[in-house]
């Protein structure tokens, strides 16, 4: 059996949390890719995208290109069957007002309060924060999926975020390619490790205090 790639893990471990019924936003870059890891089992599932389209079906071939057809992330898409288009505004008030049952974002950094910061870098260019900051407050659960360090093996799983946040203590977990944390009451709690991965590993790439509750 081919070893899973980092990537990989990630994208498994984030499609379980995935459940029939769901209206889900997925964001942009990595995120995209959690709807190809979902069980199977998984049925009447909804993808919201914040410029105007609920029911996201999957990336087109060539003989189904589309250019006015995208997601937020400007990605050519297609529609599933019983899909919805509406404009920008009424997006955003499905999201503000609670609509959507589950957001996979990408992280930069995740504090161990559960901040996040993920829409920008100082001194590089910003097309815009998107939909991110309502999506953290507005979305019933917040997953975050990242890789643990950077690639210069410094910990993005942080004491305190460096860059700007997205938002304060929104995060309801976080997977990376090491382990899953949850948030609980501002305590970062460690639930599982990744196949292949030790608590030691966890421990020294981790710069963030969390509480161990593996059981």
């Amino acid at each position: 059996m081919t070893e899973l790639t980092p990537k990989e893990k990630i994208l498994l471990r984030a499609g379980r949390e995935i459940k029939s019924d769901m209206y889900i936003n997925l964001g942009i870059g990595m995120p995209t890719l959690v709807a190809n890891a979902m069980p199977e089992s998984v049925e009447n599932v909804y993808f919201q995208s914040e410029n105007g389209l609920l029911g996201i079906g999957p990336y087109p071939t060539e003989d189904e290109l589309d250019p006015d057809l995208i997601n937020a992330g400007k990605e050519t898409v297609t529609v599933a069957k019983g899909a919805s288009y509406f404009d920008n505004a009424e997006s955003f008030a499905m999201i503000r007002g609670g609509h959507i049952d589950l957001a996979i974002l990408g992280g930069m950094e995740v504090s161990e309060t559960g901040d996040l910061a993920n829409y920008m870098i100082p001194g590089k260019l910003v097309k815009g924060m998107g939909g991110a900051m309502d999506l953290v407050v507005g979305a019933k659960k917040v997953v975050v999926i990242k890789f643990h360090t950077n690639k210069h093996g410094a910990s993005k799983v942080k004491k305190q975020c460096d860059l700007p946040l997205t938002g304060a203590g929104v995060v309801s977990r976080l997977i990376t390619d090491l382990a899953v944390f949850d948030f609980i009451d501002g305590q970062m709690r460690l639930v599982e490790l990744q196949d292949g991965v030790t608590l030691k590993e966890v421990e020294d790439k981790t710069e963030a205090h969390f509480v161990n509750c593996l059981k």
